[in-house]
């Protein structure tokens, strides 16, 4: 795509102005949409109560949960700790990853935050000033 970008942007005679803008915006808009980062997440509360979700900003994401600012389940029963994140590059592997984690059993989600983080700590704790 690279290649493509470099080609628009130094030929003046095959492509017309227009359709050379129309060109650059799409590839930089893929671009951009594929170097982003998404992720999975699982965050749980002091008894241990689960919710998966997915974003394009883990940081921002977490802050609105901890700070209850979205109403639902998770400020419903006081959603706050990270305990598992993964990340992908591509949006739809991300929205993929989410269906089949929130379609397994509990023990199995157990299992994997516990693969990676045994104690259940809090992993957006040093992210945020109290």
């Amino acid at each position: 795509m690279l290649e493509i970008l470099q080609f628009v942007q130094n030929d003046k005679t095959v492509i017309s102005a227009q359709h050379r803008y129309l060109i650059k915006t799409f590839i930089n808009l893929k671009l951009y949409i594929y170097k982003s980062d998404y992720f999975v997440y699982i965050m749980t509360n002091k008894s241990r109560t689960l919710y998966a979700g997915v974003t394009n900003n883990l940081i921002r994401r977490v802050y609105e949960h901890k700070r209850k600012l979205v109403p639902g389940f998770t400020s419903k029963y006081n959603i706050t700790r990270l305990v598992y994140y993964e990340t992908f590059r591509n949006p739809y592997d991300a929205i993929v990853a989410e269906k089949r984690i929130k379609g397994w059993k509990r023990e199995k989600k157990v299992k994997l935050i516990e693969e990676t983080n045994p104690n259940w700590k809090d992993l957006s704790v040093e992210w945020f000033e109290n």
